[in-house]
């Protein structure tokens, strides 16, 4: 057997025996028509909750006799790790509102997910709210088993008086290629500006290619995800481009090879850092925040980047989905989806973001930058062992790319064969 993480096993051991560990599963053709209270979950976001409480008692207000509760995603290592335990158990929210794409498969594969595509109007209303974004959260059956919710797309937020200090124009930054992105790091750090031009985790976890090499990837493949077809895409051209430039980055000590204990960026010690809209709140009382897209190669404009999305999901464990389904259009319907962007900063994924939100965005131009942004943005794949997938990958980089340890071509090299396997072990059918 080839390497799988702990939790794939775990899954793997208990997947399809939700009734028999904990609580019997619903009738799937009784609980589809069935109306009455659920639980919903949140993430642990202050915004997000604050939200999703105002969102639950506006549809309770109006549905008294399908009362909707409230609740966080119970604590554990990861919400991840939390949702799969509590649908061994049978005891998972009606809907997630908080659910990794990266996950799916996983979820999928414990028969803990309900197809929303089964919904009479499912695919009309999930198609028609995202438009051309959505393709890529149908799992390989065809079907949707999560309704694409909210983006963070990926791009570079720079503190502007560190930039200045150094010299640099911080209104029209040169960020653009990755030979201007270099020189700029330079100058950063030879001028004493900032100890690090940018500092992203260089943590093994599974997750954190998406803060660095999967956004850098998306942007210079022209939007190719991670593996198409059930084929690694990045041992490439543009895949040994990206981690090239990585390297140099780690190589010049532009980018420490140690974590940061705090945040680099609020604290002054990085000039930069790969986040989503998500993080401008966080520093707008602290640091004069710049927005860029992520640099290619020639700078050529109109980039992709990763989605760092999150979907909604429905559980089998649902008794009563009908209102399940009910509230999660309630949910993502425009006006919701008007009151999630200004109270969390967060893109919901819908087709003409700017327009149908044109006056938040004109009182808002750091966050139009993300909108246009959403438009253009590549997902996880949607393949079985996609977490042990992402690790493979990371641990590769991890020694080539962050360390040396290994050319970044050897790097790729190694992780596309691992990969290759991995797809083959878990009977990805794409």
């Amino acid at each position: 057997m080839l390497r799988r993480t702990a939790y794939a096993l775990l899954v793997l051991a208990l997947a399809g025996t939700v009734s028999a560990c904990g609580r019997p599963a619903p009738d799937p053709a009784a609980a589809a028509t069935s109306r009455g209270p659920i639980t919903v979950w949140l993430s642990n976001n202050a915004q997000e909750v604050q939200w999703g409480r105002a969102m639950v008692a506006a549809w309770n207000r109006r549905h008294p006799d399908q009362h909707v509760t409230a609740q966080q995603i119970p604590a554990g290592k990861t919400s991840e790790e939390a949702i799969s335990a509590s649908i061994i158990a049978g005891t998972t929210a009606c809907l997630v509102f908080n659910t990794s794409p990266a996950a799916v498969p996983t979820f999928q594969k414990q028969n803990g997910l309900v197809s929303l595509s089964d919904f009479p109007d499912g695919e009309k209303y999930i198609t028609g709210r995202g438009g051309g974004l959505t393709d890529q959260y149908r799992s390989p059956d065809g079907r949707f088993y999560q309704l694409p919710w909210k983006s963070d797309p990926v791009m570079i937020l720079y503190n502007k008086k560190l930039f200045a200090r150094a010299g640099l124009d911080p209104d029209h930054p040169k960020l653009a290629t990755y030979r201007e992105f270099l020189d700029t790091s330079r100058r950063l750090v030879r001028s004493g500006a900032a100890k690090a031009a940018i500092w992203p985790t260089p943590s093994s976890d599974f997750f954190q290619p998406w803060y660095d090499f999967y956004p850098a990837f998306a942007a210079q493949s022209g939007g190719r995800q991670l593996i198409e077809n059930g084929r690694p895409t990045f041992d490439s051209s543009a895949g040994r481009q990206v981690t090239a430039f990585w390297r140099k980055l780690y190589a010049e000590k532009l980018a420490p090879q140690e974590a940061y204990p705090g945040d680099a960026l609020n604290d002054g010690k990085a000039a930069m850092a790969t986040v989503g809209p998500w993080a401008v709140a966080a520093y707008k009382n602290s640091v004069d925040i710049g927005v860029a897209p992520v640099p290619t190669a020639d700078g050529r404009g109109k980039e992709y980047s990763f989605s760092d999305e999150k979907s909604a999901a429905m559980f089998s464990s649902c008794r009563n989905r009908a209102t399940a389904w009910d509230v999660l259009k309630f949910a993502t319907s425009a006006g919701q989806d008007g009151k999630f962007l200004k109270a969390t900063g967060q893109m919901p994924m819908r087709e003409d973001l700017t327009g149908t939100y044109a006056a938040y965005f004109a009182a808002h131009p750091t966050y139009r930058a993300f909108a246009e942004q959403a438009r253009r943005v590549v997902e996880v794949p949607n393949v079985a062992g996609s977490v042990d997938i992402w690790q493979a990958f990371r641990d590769e980089w991890t020694k080539s790319v962050v360390f040396g340890r290994q050319s970044t071509r050897s790097g790729l090299r190694h992780a596309a064969s691992e990969i290759t396997d991995l797809l083959k072990e878990y009977g990805d059918p794409s």
